[in-house]
């Protein structure tokens, strides 16, 4: 075991909010003490490149638990939280490489470090752990991957967007699990964990009042959903952008206003964005903002707001506290940007609620004893989770929480499965 983190003297406080973080997620839990004799996972190697927060603490001891082998990094610069880092290299015995801050060199570092394992498997988060793969797999034998490679699975719909373009440009070399696709990730983890979350990491950073604000969300899909139904729920007035005319129209017929960003950032004082695209946010929209607007992205990587734009647009910068930068304009207005243009809810809060990603995380777990039980045998191609798999959760889930639901008896299975007349 080895490890790369910023402090270890951090381990049992990091360790403290992993026990909370598990004392939320009861159907990880479970699946924990399932496996956890027979140990399916006994002789795997998991590379993993996820935010190192206390979730996925959990997620890293019930992959042990099963008997994995295991290497962790963060997947974002600004994520990682370092108590948690170090309560894994300490107390799991995991080899953890990664820290809060580092510079773009020491991340791409950090995942070829997690890669010497020499993994089975690959967890990720955005695909840069699965593209640095691809890589080093066809440099050959100098790269220092000898496999079996059984395949990976991907956390994230801007991982899933890559990993399919990867496949239609025939490039991918492995199998991918999409855990992103999941409908018990992406209709929870998406749009009730990043809407509550990319809020709190705004209030966190500001202490703004979101009610009575216009805020701007960028991107109508599970996350813009998720944002703009918490927004509205502080009482913001949210106005919507798109390129989408379905994605507009839902929002339009959700109640709220639909703009262009151009009209969008004359308004708007909260500027959150959540596409998966670059250049959302360009100078031109910068240079027509109201003075204290605020800029958040909820969305994977930072390139939705263009900050090399925003710096031409600026005459001056200064820190307001570790989350928030001041601009000042040419127009001798000023904007603040969050947490560098990242993720905000990872960069300026704590990310998702516990209780969301115990499913997104028990559907990673899943989906790695899938990749392990087949050895290799699957096709390089891009998975869905199994309709099966999903419906587990979900009801293990409403059964952690004390929920009952209806069960369809035989007469109405057959009714719905048949084409007798409905009479």
């Amino acid at each position: 075991m080895e490890y790369r983190i910023k402090d270890i003297s951090l381990a049992e406080e990091g360790r403290r909010r992993i026990d909370w973080a598990e004392s939320h997620m009861p159907v990880l839990v479970a699946l924990r003490k399932k496996y956890g004799e027979t140990k399916p996972l006994k002789g795997i190697r998991v590379a993993g490149c996820l935010h190192v927060t206390k979730e996925t603490g959990v997620l890293v001891r019930t992959l042990k638990a099963a008997g994995a082998e295991i290497s962790w990094c963060g997947c974002n610069p600004l994520s990682t939280q370092d108590d948690v880092a170090a309560s894994l290299a300490k107390h799991e015995e995991v080899s953890v490489f990664a820290s809060k801050g580092v510079s773009t060199e020491e991340y791409y570092d950090d995942i070829h470090s997690a890669m010497r394992l020499n993994p089975h498997i690959t967890i990720d988060d955005g695909a840069d752990l699965t593209v640095e793969m691809h890589k080093a797999l066809e440099q050959g034998k100098k790269s220092g991957l000898t496999g079996p490679l059984f395949g990976g699975t991907e956390e994230t719909t801007t991982g899933v967007i890559r990993l399919r373009a990867m496949q239609k440009a025939g490039k991918l070399l492995y199998p991918i699990i999409a855990v992103n696709d999941a409908e018990t990730k992406h209709d929870f983890d998406n749009v009730y964990g990043t809407g509550q979350s990319a809020l709190d990491g705004i209030i966190r950073a500001t202490n703004v009042l979101l009610s009575g604000k216009n805020v701007v969300v960028a991107g109508y899909g599970h996350v813009g959903k998720g944002v703009a139904r918490k927004a509205a729920g502080l009482g913001a007035n949210v106005i919507v952008t798109e390129v989408d005319p379905i994605a507009a129209l839902k929002a339009k017929l959700d109640g709220f206003s639909v703009a262009t960003m151009k009209n969008a950032s004359k308004i708007g004082d909260i500027f959150i964005t959540a596409t998966g695209c670059k250049d959302v946010i360009l100078g031109e929209d910068i240079s027509q903002m109201k003075d204290g607007a605020i800029l958040a992205n909820a969305g994977h990587f930072n390139v939705e707001i263009s900050i090399p734009d925003l710096e031409k647009q600026s005459t001056a910068k200064k820190s307001i506290n570790d989350s928030t930068m001041q601009y000042d304009l040419h127009t001798g207005n000023r904007v603040y940007l969050i947490g560098e243009g990242r993720l905000v809810n990872l960069a300026a809060a704590e990310g998702h609620p516990s209780e969301v990603m115990d499913m997104s995380f028990a559907n990673q777990f899943l989906s790695v004893l899938k990749l392990a039980a087949s050895k290799g045998s699957l096709k390089p191609m891009v998975y869905n989770i199994d309709k099966e798999q999903d419906q587990q959760i979900a009801m293990a889930k409403l059964q952690s929480m004390g929920v009952e639901i209806d069960q369809l008896t035989a007469e109405q299975k057959a009714y719905l499965e048949g084409f007798s007349e409905g009479t």
